[in-house]
């Protein structure tokens, strides 16, 4: 039974997390410059980790019943997003996202980790994805096997953001080239404000 929850929890939580999204952009644009990974990626673990046993201790219905607070999520996120989209597209207007060296026009570690958290908490999606379904799926597992389900699904989490955060830097040699930056931060721009638009609509 242990296992079995275990695998599911892995299965489910990597279905989820894996899912191309906002955080999983920023977390790989901070793998390719390699500026705070460690931050990041810990913020992004810890967040996920965190949503994932309060959806298996129940609180996923807690969030059903309060659809004003993932509405104004909705509007938060969707500011949030068009902002970051927009910034995205003046970096690739003006070239400035290259490898450049740690401390020249870098933000602070404080700085990013807010934007991370930005991110993963005004992403009304992740309550629903974490909290609210796999909260659900784990009560098809009685007691212990509930909890064996959130060690899957974080136990997925953990190797995914590890992996595509240190991971990155097998494309550094391609975006050593600040074209290629510029293609990516216009592809993340164009992500973003679809994301936003798609949020409000």
């Amino acid at each position: 039974m242990f296992s079995s929850a275990y695998l599911a929890g892995l299965g489910a939580g990597a279905g989820l997390i894996i899912a191309i999204g906002a955080q999983n952009a920023f977390v790989l644009r901070q793998g390719l410059r390699r500026h705070h990974v460690g931050a990041v990626v810990l913020v992004c673990i810890l967040a996920d980790i965190s949503l994932i046993l309060l959806g298996v201790a129940g609180m996923g219905l807690a969030v059903q019943l309060h659809p004003g607070l993932l509405q104004w999520l909705r509007y938060a996120g969707a500011a949030f997003l068009a902002a970051y989209g927009v910034l995205a597209l003046w970096r690739a207007w003006r070239g400035e996202s290259g490898l450049q060296p740690a401390g020249n026009g870098m933000h602070s570690r404080g700085h990013i980790v807010l934007a991370c958290l930005g991110f993963t908490l005004l992403n009304p999606h992740v309550y629903l994805d974490t909290v609210v379904l796999l909260g659900s799926l784990s009560t098809h597992y009685d007691g212990d096997g509930r909890w064996a389900f959130a060690a899957g699904a974080s136990t997925a989490s953990l190797l995914w953001f590890l992996s595509l955060g240190y991971g990155a830097r097998v494309l550094l040699p391609v975006f050593r080239n600040p074209v290629a930056w510029r293609v990516f931060d216009v592809a993340v721009a164009a992500f973003m404000i679809t994301l936003a638009v798609l949020l409000v609509a």
